[in-house]
């Protein structure tokens, strides 16, 4: 078997100065989400996206947010074809660094 002798090439590597903003916003978010796990926030995204849901953890790069599912049900007398499974709450990872505005509603 051959290897290839090509050199890797960077497709995108972030200025310094980008590293160290990014940085400091997670350092930031950290300080200011920690006391706030178990309290139901609204999250906008970078990409207009809004979740509403209760911190339930963070790390080093998510925010997790619970997040209520509606329960669909089916009216009573309706054939069900297979078997459904209906999960309340889903846990959602959301990237430190898209987020926009936290609003705390609780």
């Amino acid at each position: 078997m051959s290897y290839s002798t090509v050199s890797p090439q960077t497709l995108y590597q972030a200025r310094p100065e980008i590293q160290t903003e990014l940085a400091k916003v997670r350092q930031h978010l950290h300080q200011r989400l920690k006391p706030h796990i178990n309290q139901t926030v609204r999250v906008q995204t970078m990409d207009h996206h809004v979740y509403e849901g209760t911190i339930v953890h963070i790390d080093a790069d998510h925010l997790y947010i619970r997040v209520p599912q509606p329960h669909h049900s089916l009216s009573p007398g309706t054939p069900t074809p297979y078997r459904s499974y209906t999960y309340n709450n889903v846990i959602m990872p959301l990237v430190l660094y898209t987020l926009l505005v936290i609003v705390l509603l609780s």
